[in-house]
């Protein structure tokens, strides 16, 4: 996908930059291990000279676009799911990350929390469903909330909970780790929502 081509033109009026440039500078903080400083160096040695907070708030602005533009090509969501949640920090605060990925590895949704209780999980679950429909399959460990939240909401799909049965998304998770790793913290839950999903689109 040509992705300068994806995002609505005037997304980037006022910015004296060629779209180009943006959606490259976004695309490798995404895609690869860089810090926004590290994306800062690349670009300079292309002889482009933009400071690594002005990459930040490009990262901000247009990952959401981005990720909208693409959901036309993206794959139809499978129905079976892994579901489970992971933490970050923010801020120097743990926050918890639900995430859930198809039986083909595609991620289907992420939601940030500051709790890992039952409304954290009913709102996962319920933006997820009404995203891309109820599967026939869900996988979790036996966390009481998604429990309770699976049977009060898809009491038809069949729950697995047996131990490793969850290993494609505990998986998942390490690939987003890593990439969380060289990001050196993380400043505020939109910021970590918005590089989560981000991770999630590239």
């Amino acid at each position: 996908m040509n992705h300068s081509s994806a995002v609505e033109s005037d997304s980037f009026a006022g910015y004296r930059f060629p779209p180009e440039v943006i959606l490259l500078a976004v695309r490798w903080y995404l895609r690869y291990g860089l810090s926004y400083r590290d994306v800062e160096e690349l670009l300079a040695e292309r002889g482009i000279d933009v400071d690594h907070v002005t990459i930040y708030r490009w990262v901000q602005r247009f990952t959401p676009l981005l990720i909208e533009a693409a959901r036309p090509c993206r794959h139809a969501v499978g129905d079976r799911w892994s579901v489970d949640e992971t933490y970050v920090k923010v801020m120097g605060m743990w926050r918890y990350v639900y995430r859930a990925v198809d039986q083909h590895g595609q991620v289907i949704d992420v939601y940030v929390s500051k709790r890992r209780n039952v409304a954290a999980a009913r709102h996962f679950f319920e933006t997820a469903l009404s995203n891309h429909g109820r599967p026939a399959e869900v996988t979790t460990d036996l966390t009481a909330p998604l429990l309770r939240v699976i049977e009060e909401l898809i009491p038809g799909a069949l729950h697995d909970t047996e131990q490793y049965a969850n290993n494609r998304i505990e998986n998942d998770h390490g690939r987003l780790k890593a990439r969380l790793r060289p990001m050196r913290g993380l400043c505020t839950d939109r910021t970590a929502s918005i590089v989560i999903r981000g991770h999630a689109f590239v």
